[in-house]
């Protein structure tokens, strides 16, 4: 008899994405990854188990959450619903009792089956814009047999496979993904190796090799940098960025910017967390250029930036009145 397929914990699939690699294409979300980064977007991405969040604004307060929950982890204040996050096993009692669908367990497990059904209701997307499916988290590495299980699957259909990797796993483990990938979306975030192991929690010197490994199979790779205030934004970290692309990965096709977005506020809420990056400002337009145009100084052509900024501020026209 042979062996059983994967399953794998996922807690989103995106449907219609254009924004992780090229084309229109579907990004799998996975559980689990091995940084914590402060500025991360997706929170629900960091830890492997299922999580139970609730949503406020659908809650009609009728109490039948708090009567059918096994471990009696939640309770009701001013502020609504809470989970005691030390007993909540994220059992979904509460999910299938609650009227207003109020209450939701992030990561699900699915089969590659499953998966790839969602895939193929969207190929002659793929086809048509030159799209596929990219596997994104969270780190898909954290779940290399389901993750490689789905890679194969969808090559398998025609379908074109990007994998988005933070490249803070062993060589060992990432390799064979990177072999299953048309396309790798490789995130290097900061230089400075000292705070790249505070504030992430990974040596800078494991991606580093990884990201030469990577370059060193021919595949092609974009390597993407967020721009976080008071984190990865200055000119320096860019530049030395831009340089090692330059000196030492040689399959880089396109180098990305992506400007900080504070739109994740209400994700952290739910999971009842605090996020240091609560009330910073978009970046602006002008710095987004700025840093792109320092990237290109470095002798790279394909460079570019995207995501939501600061308004440009609007030119006060000054009128003079004759004298």
């Amino acid at each position: 008899m042979g062996s059983a397929e994967p399953i794998g914990s996922i807690f989103n699939i995106q449907r219609h994405s254009t924004e992780d690699g090229p084309g229109i294409r579907t990004t799998v979300f996975l559980k689990g990854c091995p940084m914590h980064c402060p500025w991360c977007h997706n929170p629900e991405a960091l830890r492997a188990s299922p999580e139970l969040v609730w949503y406020g604004v659908r809650c009609i307060s009728d109490g039948t959450c708090l009567k059918v929950c096994p471990s009696e982890a939640l309770s009701r204040n001013t502020d609504g619903i809470t989970v005691d996050r030390r007993r909540c096993d994220a059992c979904g009692v509460c999910v299938d009792a609650c009227p207003a669908s109020a209450f939701e367990v992030l990561g699900k497990k699915h089969t590659v089956d499953e998966v790839l059904a969602t895939l193929c209701r969207d190929k002659v997307f793929f086809e048509r814009s030159g799209g596929g499916v990219t596997l994104s988290g969270g780190e898909p590495a954290v779940q290399p047999v389901f993750s490689a299980a789905i890679m194969r699957a969808a090559q398998r259909a025609g379908i074109h496979v990007a994998l988005d990797t933070c490249a803070g796993t062993s060589w060992q483990v990432l390799h064979p993904l990177i072999e299953l990938s048309d396309l790798v979306l490789l995130d290097l975030k900061l230089m400075d190796a000292d705070k790249h192991l505070e504030f992430t929690g990974r040596p800078l010197d494991l991606v580093l090799t990884n990201a030469r490994e990577i370059s060193r199979t021919g595949k092609p790779i974009w390597v993407r940098t967020p721009v976080i205030p008071g984190y990865t934004d200055s000119e320096v970290n860019i530049r030395r960025v831009a340089r090692f692309i330059k000196q030492s990965l040689h399959s880089v096709t396109r180098y990305e910017l992506l400007a900080f977005n504070n739109g994740c506020v209400a994700k952290y809420t739910r999971l009842g967390r605090d996020w240091s990056l609560n009330g910073a400002d978009l970046v602006s337009e002008e710095r987004m250029e700025f840093l792109a145009n320092e990237a290109r100084d470095e002798g790279l052509e394909f460079v570019r930036w995207s995501g939501m900024t600061k308004a440009r501020k609007p030119v006060q026209e000054v009128t003079s009145t004759a004298m």
